[in-house]
């Protein structure tokens, strides 16, 4: 089992930047991919960004050249950076991570842009 937790969310205004981070703890060993999803009032979860175990990287268009996934050096670690905010990156962003046969989702921060 991996379990993850995220910090780093907050109010921010427009323009300004955050930084998302997110902790596995468990069996690390076995986590392939991890990333970064969100999910707006009213709308679906939706992928942000994601970061596979070799090393590519796979974003929304909508964040593309504002944010940055990033994976720390005891790999156990995922960052967000994100620049460049807009009121419409509002929600609670999620860490996912793939491990062996499963799927572990955080518990979500949220990230709130103001305009």
């Amino acid at each position: 089992q991996v379990q993850l937790v995220e910090s780093g969310g907050g109010l921010v205004q427009a323009g300004g930047s955050l930084r998302l981070s997110c902790t596995a703890s468990g069996s690390i060993f076995s986590i392939s991919d991890m990333g970064w999803y969100r999910q707006a009032p009213g709308k679906q979860r939706e992928l942000v960004a994601m970061l596979s175990s070799g090393g590519t990287t796979n974003y929304a268009d909508s964040v593309k050249g504002r944010f940055t996934i990033s994976r720390g050096n005891a790999r156990n670690t995922v960052y967000l950076q994100m620049n460049s905010l807009k009121p419409e990156d509002t929600a609670v962003y999620y860490c996912k991570s793939l491990w062996g046969v499963g799927i572990t989702w955080g518990q979500g921060t949220r990230v709130t842009v103001s305009s």
